[in-house]
């Protein structure tokens, strides 16, 4: 059942992602109180403290907002693959939660006195020795 959720929620964190992604850059100024992709306060403040003033343009450059885009399309597209795959994909989530962990027996000791101040190294102390 939770192998089933957490895939459920993958697909809506996807397709919420995605979604934004892909529209936010095109989104006209104004509506439902954005403002502009490429004239927003965060931008301004980044490129003002940066010092780097053509952030502002890259950022608003058609360029960038394809990419952006792009990247909510593939968005989208992981979770229709998921959505289209779920059953395989909860499977082998189910396999691999339902593995025992085995114990290792010939195991190394977990960790040993090393007896070196903070600013030597091992070499160090071999040299000196």
């Amino acid at each position: 059942m939770s192998a089933k959720l957490s895939v459920i929620f993958y697909i809506i964190l996807c397709l919420e992602i995605g979604i934004v992604l892909t529209v936010l850059p095109w989104w006209p100024q104004g509506m439902w109180g954005l403002s502009d992709w490429g004239n927003n306060y965060f931008l301004l403040y980044a490129a003002h403290k940066t010092g780097i003033q053509g952030l502002q343009a890259v950022v608003a450059s058609g360029w960038v907002r394809g990419a952006v885009s792009g990247i909510g399309l593939l968005n989208i597209g992981i979770a229709f693959w998921e959505l289209f795959n779920f059953n395989r994909t909860v499977a082998a989530l189910q396999q691999q939660t339902a593995r025992p962990i085995r114990p290792v027996h010939n195991a190394a000791p977990t960790s040993t006195a090393d007896h070196l101040r903070d600013h030597e190294r091992r070499d160090d102390y071999q040299n000196n020795s």
